[in-house]
């Protein structure tokens, strides 16, 4: 995530460029002249926005004088391998669309070094979520090209009597991707190796979160009844405010909603003031981190399987927090799936902004008063210029059905209750 603020008067002209990327609303060209984000092969997904504070007064609810928030220029990728490699080689490859599109901030100039420029404004969150850990874009595409030959096959060439029995029938489609595969049409790259230095960092993370809050343990025992009674009584004590969003802006963030399967979430807002809710947040990140790295890599987020990326960052001094989010399907459903699936996660880290809901012991309450939630959330969306996708069409319970086809392909042998279900998949 790369953050600049906009220089003055910049923000018409810049939004100007960006919708010139588009080929629906607020949906890219992967081969815009300006930044052609289908031409590197490790980037997933990818957005570039103004970043403004959409409900800057309401901290006013709170007696707390409200912040300025400069508007500024987003742009976040979802990649593989580290991101500071993804970097270097857009400023290689598309250095000029680039500078056009950085021009528009105010630190950014003719002479300035842009890869270096990028990297000193990169934004690091504090909690992320990736669908699945370890799937690059090319395994990605080459199993949607597998799914689909063999698809083609079935059509071409449908069961014979006596590829009634599923083992048969398996092990000609086997044949015939093999074929495939040693004629060049189809491609099953190895798994690209984990690099150890990640490992090491990863096994570091998942060994010392646990014994830091092992640390931590016997004081916040000790402090609970205190920390207990202090949330409680800002609980009772929150705003109730929950005014419907302006129906103009409800109207520009629908226009760019279901131009596909998935649709891109962007919302930004305040926390509510003071080092407690502070903390308490900063505490539950760390948390939903941990459990993103280390539990819901494969597939979940919780009890939600529909997200593909997601992350949390800090802004203006951890005052203001700013989440992004890839989802399948509408976003009317993928507010249904939280407050049906898991209103109480929702609650533990939003609970603490400005305008959420009131809960109850940070878990209860919120999410679960359906149209005060979906009201705040509308009115903390912002608009997306341009958002990319490298695999238009696939939700993530595609990608995972493709990874079964290839594994049932890679696999020497099956029972005849596993090859139905592998051809199942078909």
């Amino acid at each position: 995530m790369v953050l600049a603020p906009l220089a003055a008067q910049a923000q018409a002209p810049l939004r100007e460029l960006l919708a010139s990327m588009n080929r629906a609303p607020g949906h890219a060209d992967p081969a815009s002249p300006v930044l052609p984000f289908g031409r590197f092969e490790r980037l997933h997904m990818a957005r570039l926005l103004v970043l403004e504070a959409p409900t800057p007064l309401d901290i006013g609810m709170h007696d707390v004088p409200p912040r300025p928030f400069e508007p500024a220029l987003v742009f976040l990728g979802d990649c593989d391998g580290p991101a500071g490699a993804l970097l270097e080689e857009m400023a290689r490859e598309a250095g000029t669309g680039l500078r056009r599109i950085f021009s528009h901030c105010r630190d950014f100039d003719d002479d300035t070094d842009l890869l270096a420029w990028m990297l000193a404004h990169e934004q690091r969150p504090s909690a992320s979520y990736v669908n699945w850990i370890g799937r690059t874009v090319r395994q990605v595409r080459e199993e949607r090209a597998l799914h689909e030959a063999l698809r083609r096959q079935l059509e071409t060439e449908p069961p014979s009597a006596a590829e009634a029995d599923p083992l048969l029938l398996r092990e000609r489609l086997v044949r015939f991707a093999q074929a495939e595969r040693a004629a060049g049409r189809l491609v099953l790259s190895p798994p690209e190796p984990t690099p150890q230095d990640w490992r090491r960092r990863n096994l570091a993370h998942r060994i010392g979160v646990p014994l830091a809050a092992l640390a931590l343990a016997p004081p916040l025992l000790v402090a609970a009844p205190v920390l207990a009674l202090m949330l409680r009584r800002r609980e009772k004590t929150d705003p109730d405010f929950a005014p419907a969003p302006d129906p103009a802006h409800r109207r520009a963030t629908a226009a760019l909603e279901d131009h596909d399967v998935t649709n891109a979430f962007t919302v930004f807002g305040d926390l509510k003031p003071g080092r407690f809710r502070r903390w308490t947040t900063q505490a539950l990140l760390v948390l939903l981190d941990y459990a993103s790295r280390h539990i819901y890599g494969r597939g979940y987020l919780t009890r939600v399987q529909t997200i593909h990326f997601a992350r949390w960052v800090f802004l203006d001094d951890r005052r203001r927090l700013f989440f992004a989010s890839n989802y399948d399907g509408s976003l009317e459903s993928y507010m249904d799936d939280f407050i049906n699936k898991v209103a109480w996660g929702i609650n533990l880290v939003f609970s603490n902004g400005v305008g959420y809901p009131r809960s109850n012991w940070l878990i209860g309450g919120g999410a679960r008063d359906e149209r005060k939630y979906k009201r705040v959330l509308h009115r903390h969306q912002l608009v997306t210029d341009v958002w990319y996708k490298a695999y238009p069409g696939l939700t993530a319970l595609d990608l995972q059905r493709n990874s079964a086809i290839r594994r049932g392909v890679e696999r020497s042998d099956m029972s005849h209750r596993e090859a139905r279900e592998w051809l199942a998949l078909l």
